[in-house]
């Protein structure tokens, strides 16, 4: 089956109940900050609007990541620990970002009654390529090993069934070939190995494969949330795992982070860990704080996530070991959307 070129399909409602007061308060805190950086960007000498510095590009080895004093890309060693680096600043302004094989995605929000985001994509020297306007406040980011997938996903409101006013949409880019999916909620649904439709189907948090086909994703429907298998291929996604939030696929495509919901405590309702997907086995990590993100990893070893700063509003990134043991470590002060980039030309031996 043939996933849908355009129109934008009706935004699902959130799941559990439970998670609501969660969703709406992350909503207001991304809606508030958004704004701020987009107005910010909008007041930038020379009507670049948030462009990045003819000197700033792609390299690597190294830790890029969304500076929280700017809202500009910066990027420092990977192996720097927080304070020991000085950062490299001068990237794009955005409020999400991630990069892979020579191309970067930049979800850049807009202020107004209705806000919007910009999804920008960016070429290894991070100029502009090209950029869709989709309504709602940016939340996840994602381009594949390849640099030729990418994935968004934004809160959005409107939908009459919604009871809280608020809902995600995600959308699918194929640079290859310019094939917009604007909502994966259209592509057939497998719960539990039978066909599934509900219309508070709501997909968010996606993960690339290497063959830049196969995905994985977080699916929400009738107050619970699961790991969903997609094939961009033959237009179909299955359920695998119950209570898998936010995936990200190792670089060895054996296990997936994720953030697994562990309490009905709003302050602190999830705990990361890592899903073996050959045995299903979990493992909790050494991090035993509330993450409310995407993970990203930076190595087979290790992931890395954004957490409240100690005054409670700007984000720091921090890292763990991936098989449970150690412990949490500074890796930037005043950061987040974290991401490793190899450097390598797409397509060599040996690229990301």
């Amino acid at each position: 089956m043939t996933p849908p070129l355009t129109g934008p399909a009706p935004a699902r409602r959130l799941g559990a109940r439970a998670r609501t007061a969660v969703t709406v308060v992350a909503v207001l805190l991304l809606a508030g900050s958004a704004t701020g950086y987009a107005l910010h960007a909008g007041h930038r000498p020379g009507g670049q609007r948030g462009g990045a510095d003819a000197s700033f590009a792609l390299g690597g080895p190294a830790l890029y990541f969304r500076d929280s004093a700017t809202g500009r890309v910066a990027h420092q060693p990977l192996s720097a620990a927080a304070g020991t680096a000085e950062r490299t600043a001068g990237g794009p302004v955005c409020d999400r970002f991630h990069a892979a094989g020579g191309t970067a995605l930049c979800l850049r929000a807009e202020p107004g009654v209705l806000p919007k985001t910009y999804a920008v994509v960016l070429d290894r020297s991070l100029r502009e390529v090209s950029r869709t306007t989709v309504p709602g406040v940016p939340t996840r980011a994602r381009v594949s090993a390849s640099g030729k997938m990418l994935a968004w996903t934004v809160f959005a409101s409107g939908d009459s069934y919604s009871t809280t006013g608020f809902s995600t949409r995600t959308a699918v880019l194929d640079l290859r070939t310019g094939y917009l999916v604007k909502s994966l909620e259209e592509i057939p649904l497998t719960v539990d190995g039978v066909r599934y439709h509900s219309p508070d189907v709501n997909y968010w948090g996606v993960s690339f494969a290497r063959d830049d086909s196969r995905f994985y994703a977080t699916v929400s429907t009738k107050g619970r949330t699961y790991l969903v298998e997609g094939n961009m291929s033959d237009w179909s996604a299955r359920t695998l795992r119950e209570n898998v939030e936010c995936p990200s696929l190792s670089p060895d495509s054996t296990r997936i982070a994720f953030k697994k919901k562990v309490s009905d405590d709003p302050a602190a309702p999830w705990r990361l860990y890592v899903l073996d997907l050959r045995t299903m086995a979990e493992t909790a990590l050494a991090e035993t704080r509330g993450v409310d993100d995407q993970a990203a990893w930076t190595d087979d070893g290790t992931v890395a996530y954004a957490l409240p700063g100690a005054d409670g509003r700007a984000s720091d990134v921090w890292s763990v070991p991936a098989d449970g043991t150690g412990a949490p470590r500074l890796s930037v002060a005043g950061g987040s959307s974290p991401v490793a980039v190899s450097g390598a030309v797409p397509g060599a031996a040996g690229s990301q």
